[in-house]
This record gives structure tokens, sequence and C-alpha cells, in this order.
């Protein structure tokens, strides 16, 4: 990266970084993708249960493979050969984990996550249940504002989705939600497709439970 595009985003992730503090978030920051495991590792204790939310970060740093090592009592909710029940029931457990991780949609500079979801068990973990929540993050999903993590996940982020789970949507269609097309405004205004991944929409700004979020910035990009 330019010296000087690296300058302008070492300022945004620190001030993403402080503001995530003051909302009783708990920072960390690694420059590469690969520094990722390691810190995860410190983060977990071996033999605690773990569940993840869906997410291609995860894959593409390496945590899934992590907790697929043996060290942990990984609740895998990829693992082959799973019916939608027993997905489901991994979902249900992981409400009950020691640590949950995942990655978030946006991440604002002014400390907030945002996440959009279909199923909403990703959203519902984050919020509550597991002892400890640690988000994994590339610096692609920081943004100025909230409503610019709106315009983030209507255009990038759930077209990208939509597109690797192959679901029958606008987005996946045209590369962008069908409320900027249409000029629709609104934070849930999309479409009407039984496909739909944008049910639920969440922000989570500052948290009573000091510490209990983690937020893993990396210095490259990560995921959608």
């Amino acid at each position: 990266m330019d010296a000087n595009a690296k300058k302008v985003l070492d300022l945004r992730v620190k001030r993403t970084m402080e503001n995530l503090e003051k909302n009783n978030m708990k920072p960390y920051f690694v420059e590469k993708r690969s520094d990722v495991v390691p810190l995860v590792k410190q983060l977990l204790k071996p033999g605690e249960t773990v569940a993840v939310g869906g997410s291609v970060t995860l894959a593409e740093t390496g945590v899934l493979d992590l907790l697929r090592s043996g060290e942990y009592n990984f609740l895998d909710r990829y693992r082959p050969g799973l019916t939608r029940p027993e997905v489901e029931e991994i979902f249900i457990k992981s409400f009950s984990a020691d640590t949950y991780i995942s990655s978030s949609n946006a991440i604002t500079e002014n400390g907030e996550l945002y996440n959009v979801d279909g199923n909403s068990n990703r959203v519902a973990a984050i919020l509550y249940g597991p002892k400890s929540v640690i988000i994994v993050a590339g610096c692609n999903k920081i943004v100025r504002t909230l409503d610019d993590a709106v315009m983030r996940v209507k255009q990038i982020a759930a077209p990208a989705n939509t597109s690797r789970l192959s679901c029958e949507t606008y987005c996946n269609k045209a590369g962008q939600c069908v409320a900027l097309a249409s000029n629709t405004n609104g934070i849930t205004a999309g479409c009407a497709s039984a496909d739909r991944i944008c049910c639920n929409y969440v922000i989570s700004a500052k948290q009573r439970q000091k510490d209990r979020i983690k937020v893993i910035i990396i210095g490259e990009p990560a995921g959608y």
C-alpha cells in the first residue's frame, strides 16, 4: 500500500479503535490476515466451547482451520453431512458457547457495529448468550457513519453474500439492492424475495458488559 494511503488508513483505524473502546468493546489491530490466528489463540482457552457466525472472513484468515484443530469444542455449523435440523440445533447451542466468533458487515468510525441478517442466529448471538464475542473484520469494513454502513450492505455485502449463497434476489442479479435502483429510502427498504437475506438490522453501540465484545481489525481487506 502507498505510504500516504497507509497513513490515512492508520488514522481511520485509530479513530475507530478509540471509539470502540469508549463503547466498552475491546479493540485489537493486526497488520495482516495471517496475524489473526495467533491473536485469536491468545483470546481462547483450550477446551472451551466455540461457535461461529456465517463468515467469509473467518475462512480467509484461517480461524475455521484453527477451531477444527482439536484444541476446542467447536460447534461446527459447516461439518459435512449435517441436516438442516442439525444445523439449527448448532445455532441454538451456540447461545451457550464460551466464545462466539464472527465478522461484521460494517464498523463505523464512531465505534459501532452494523449487522444485517436473514436467519439472524448471528446477530442474536452477538447481542446475547455467549460469554465472549470476537469480531474479526478487514479494514474494508470500516465506514465513516451508520448511513455509510447501510449503503455498504446494500451495495457490497448483501450482493456478494447472495451470490455466494445462490439466492434468487435482485441484488444477486444486479449487484446492488433494489432499493437503490428504485431510489427507495430507508434502512429496511429492499426486495420481497423469499430468499431475502436482509431481515433484521442490528446496531451495536455502547455496551453494558465491558469487553464482552472484542473487535480485531485487520490492516488489509477481508471478506465482504
